[in-house]
């Protein structure tokens, strides 16, 4: 009786071990369909119609003063070689801070038939690059005007 209890344990943790093995493979598989293509603005208006039915990730230039907020929601216009993609981003979250005019940014989603690029994620640069304080500037928020030596002295 003891025999029959333990072999029924194993035959159920088997078929438990079975099922979550093959729904992974399944969940992956699916997902590995939807692998984002990188293309530039030209190389995408060059696809034709094989530009609506994949999942795309373009990078260009923000347009100075294209950018229109609306919480979640950001439209505007990539720039990249002198050709200009409009881009209608709807994400779960706002676009990132660095996202400004001339920033540098990465949009990834699908091309609408409207010729609107439907962002659902967004990446952008910062578009000035960073410097050494000048001699006499005040230091940022939240940052120490001393040395790095004092700083990393240690304690006695």
């Amino acid at each position: 009786m003891e025999t029959k209890r333990s072999s029924a344990k194993i035959v159920v943790a088997t078929v438990v071990i079975v099922a979550a093995v093959l729904y992974l493979a399944i969940s992956g598989a699916r997902d590995s369909k939807a692998v984002s293509y990188y293309v530039t603005i030209s190389e995408m208006q060059a696809m034709g119609g094989k530009a609506y039915s994949k999942n795309l990730r373009v990078a260009g230039n923000v347009k100075p003063g294209s950018i229109q907020r609306m919480g979640t929601h950001a439209q505007f216009v990539l720039v990249e070689l002198g050709k200009e993609l409009p881009v209608s981003y709807d994400g779960a979250e706002p676009p990132p801070d660095t996202f400004k005019d001339d920033a540098q940014a990465l949009a990834m989603g699908h091309l609408g038939r409207d010729g609107t690029f439907q962002a659902n994620q967004l990446q952008a640069k910062c578009a000035s690059k960073y410097a050494p304080a000048q001699p006499g500037a005040k230091p940022a928020m939240g940052t120490s005007a001393a040395p790095a030596a004092t700083l990393m002295a240690p304690a006695k």
